[in-house]
């Protein structure tokens, strides 16, 4: 049984299978996660919260810098080169140098950054009171560990990765969100948030612990030693440096999003950050997932010097996105009020704070569309090892973004600064494929812009019929009570969702397919695998 078992967490996964499996492990971890802000706002006040969410902000923003940005723009694609070329040996070397170099740095700035608090904290959250800024100190004090746990993580998943093994790599995220609902359910009653701090350190080490073993048995031999002189360490290092300073750039904007809403007051913070956590499962699920999973595809493309391959497998996964996230957009601007009170509403969480979080969220779904392309045109750039355009869009993006946040939050409140956010994420995503194009030549463009026109009127059609479905149901049901919300969102999602199938599949949209991938896929009937 543990033989099988290991067999099948290191099998190499085709592209349509690894999108499968990190479409539905994706799904289950931002369920997971859906389930874990539920229990944040039952068993912690929200206000409380917002201390955790601002906490939380320093290092996210440790990890992004050093990390996130390297694996996913550098690091990928050079262990992808060597392998490709059978230089796995080299390929390990590298693999060590990296993470030795990430232990420095990460446990270097997060001791500074630990003796720097007092004078930081002040900086992030300017509209908290000097109780709330002490404990918002000492839950980022505590989470400074996490970065390093997460930065060896991420690492052994690059690892994973560029094998194709997608399997364990998208189990990480599981059994952290698992960590911190444990977490909360056991300490939150008796430390508050402070033990869903220490949760979140767990947590990130149970995400480095799952994937370490696939990786060692792949040929992974840890060397406590820095290859400096090896061309691809010193080609990681000018690769991440743009893609570095772009995530670094949207930390900041993220610091600055949390500093304005700490002036708004009250659990702005909370609410915003809830919010986003909802919007990102659709984008997580349709949008990370397929660039995730088509991406060392395209590197490989790249490497082998076949453009054509690159280019239509860039527009193939840019049609499955964009047939998904539309009817996204739809169900989570109608039905946002029920999502959230199904989500979030008990406990601590009120009225009041589900309509403001409700507000919020409905602001951020105009960008569901856009935010899904983002990761898949990011990465045609860093498989062509180009970091330099998205930083600089990203650049762009988040000035605009910041711009537009503070004038809209002073009439829209907190809201406004999902709309700023939204708006800002339109223009990169725009951009970056108006650039795309220009560098990779799309031989059936066209196809994009009339498929495009077949799905926005499915979805406005199936707009109609959620509305309306939505409007009747409301009358039948008890919506004092959460069954009532719940048949209400359930159906009238559900008849919006077979519109658009109808609509699609009379405008003859070949992205059905993908549903009866998925659908032959749990059937276990036979398909024909790419």
């Amino acid at each position: 049984m543990v033989k099988k078992i290991s067999q099948v967490l290191k099998q190499k996964n085709s592209v349509a299978g690894a999108s499968i499996i990190l479409i539905i492990t994706l799904f289950l971890s931002n369920v997971l996660g859906v389930v874990r802000d539920h229990y944040l706002t039952q068993k912690i006040p929200t206000d409380l919260l917002s201390t955790y969410y601002a906490a939380f902000r320093i290092p996210d923003l440790i990890f992004n810098i050093l990390i996130l940005g390297a694996i996913a723009s550098a690091f990928i694609p050079v262990f992808t080169t060597l392998i490709t070329q059978k230089k796995e040996k080299e390929a390990w070397m590298v693999t060590s140098s990296i993470i030795n170099i990430a232990i420095v740095f990460l446990i270097g700035i997060s001791v500074i950054l630990f003796f720097l608090m007092p004078y930081v904290i002040p900086l992030v959250v300017p509209g908290f009171d000097q109780g709330r800024q002490e404990l918002t100190m000492k839950l980022a004090r505590i989470m400074l560990a996490s970065p390093i746990f997460f930065g060896l993580s991420y690492i052994m998943g690059g690892v994973l990765n560029s094998f194709k093994r997608f399997l364990v790599y998208s189990l990480a995220p599981l059994v952290y969100n698992l960590a911190i609902i444990l977490g909360t359910l056991l300490f939150a009653d008796k430390y508050s948030v402070t033990g869903v701090a220490y949760s979140v350190v767990a947590g990130a080490f149970l995400h480095f612990l799952i994937q370490l073993p696939v990786a060692v048995g792949l040929g992974f031999r840890y060397q406590l030693k820095i290859f400096w002189q090896h061309w691809g360490v010193r080609r990681i290092g000018i690769l991440m440096l743009p893609r570095s300073i772009a995530l670094g750039a949207n930390q900041i904007m993220l610091l600055i999003f949390t500093a304005i809403a700490s002036s708004i007051g009250g659990y702005s913070i909370a609410a915003y950050n809830l919010a986003d956590n909802i919007q990102t499962m659709p984008t997580v699920v349709f949008g990370t997932s397929f660039a995730t999973a088509i991406f060392p595809s395209l590197a490989e493309a790249v490497s082998a010097n076949r453009m054509g391959e690159f280019s239509n497998q860039i527009l193939k996964i840019t049609r499955i996105i964009i047939f998904f996230m539309l009817p996204m957009t739809i169900i989570f601007i109608l039905l946002r009020t029920e999502i959230v009170r199904l989500i979030l509403g008990s406990g601590f969480f009120g009225w009041e704070q589900t309509v403001t979080t409700a507000n919020i969220l409905g602001f951020f779904a105009l960008a569901l569309l856009f935010s899904g392309l983002i990761p898949l045109f990011c990465r045609s750039f860093y498989a062509l090892h180009n970091t330099k355009i998205p930083m600089i869009v990203t650049i762009i993006n988040v000035i605009i973004s910041v711009i537009l946040g503070k004038i809209l939050s002073i009439k829209l409140g907190v809201s406004g600064l999902a709309l700023g956010f939204s708006i800002g994420s339109f223009i990169t995503a725009l951009v970056l494929y108006l650039i795309l194009r220009k560098k990779v030549q799309f031989e059936d463009e066209k196809s994009i812009l009339f498929f495009l026109i077949k799905v926005i009127i499915a979805t406005v059609l199936m707009a109609i019929a959620t509305q309306e479905s939505k409007m009747l149901i409301g009358i039948l049901v008890n919506m004092q009570r959460f069954w009532g919300v719940f048949v209400k969102a359930f159906a009238s999602a559900s008849i919006g969702l077979i519109v658009y199938m109808i609509a699609c599949w009379v405008f003859g949209c070949e992205e059905l397919k993908a549903i009866k991938y998925v659908y032959l896929k749990f059937a276990r009937k036979p398909i024909e695998d790419e």
